[in-house]
């Protein structure tokens, strides 16, 4: 690959998963290039690796569309996500670190706060800081090809529809988790930590409902 097709297949997913794009919505290659600063050509290319990746969809009269998740999409992936990332916190039981949990810690205080605010980007913040709690969980158990394959099924779209979706005892409900997982964590219980996790990530799928 290219690099300017780098460049535009970078640009374009981040774009995709930081919600930028509303499902359905089509991806002009002209519009996309002049906002990458490229030619149309490597925003083919990258339109083509991100179809195959499932980040776009691509129809023969419309071209490439954001995709709208269907139920049989979130089934997928939730399914995905509890299996794999309930594994990953089985192994970051036993190889986390001391500095790691107090960073868990931290991430848990700073979405609790949120949580108890009245902030209208509340969900969007609880959000990162979510995403960063499961990310050094996943660092946490020292397996790249984990993280590839997570990496690859994990859609941020869905994760922050997710948080602006929890109503008040969903929200606790969530924060509860994250408290469990620290003191699975700390225990190095392995059964308990995936355990959790696992509730964790089908709760969170059982809040979406139907798309």
């Amino acid at each position: 690959m290219g690099r300017a097709t780098q460049s535009a297949y970078e640009s374009i997913k981040t774009r995709i998963l930081g919600g930028a794009y509303e499902p359905g919505k089509k991806l002009s290659e002209e519009d996309l290039a002049a906002a990458v600063g490229v030619s149309r050509t490597p925003v083919r290319e990258a339109l083509r690796r991100l179809h195959a990746e499932g980040l776009v969809d691509w129809e023969a009269n419309r071209g490439a569309t954001v995709p709208a998740w269907r139920e049989q999409d979130l089934e997928e992936i939730f399914e995905l996500r509890a299996l794999l990332e309930g594994y990953g916190a089985e192994l970051a039981a036993t190889r986390i670190t001391p500095e790691e949990i107090a960073r868990l810690r931290e991430l848990c205080a700073e979405m609790e706060g949120y949580a108890a605010g009245q902030r209208r980007d509340r969900a969007d913040r609880i959000a990162v800081c979510n995403a960063q709690f499961h990310e050094i969980i996943l660092g946490a158990g020292r397996n790249r090809r984990l993280s590839a394959l997570l990496g690859a099924v994990v859609q941020t779209p869905l994760v922050n529809r997710t948080f602006r979706r929890y109503d008040e005892a969903a929200m606790a409900r969530s924060m509860s988790h994250h408290r469990e997982l620290i003191d699975a964590f700390e225990a190095r219980d392995r059964a308990w930590a995936g355990s959790v996790m696992r509730a964790h990530i089908l709760a969170a799928r059982a809040t979406l409902g139907t798309p």
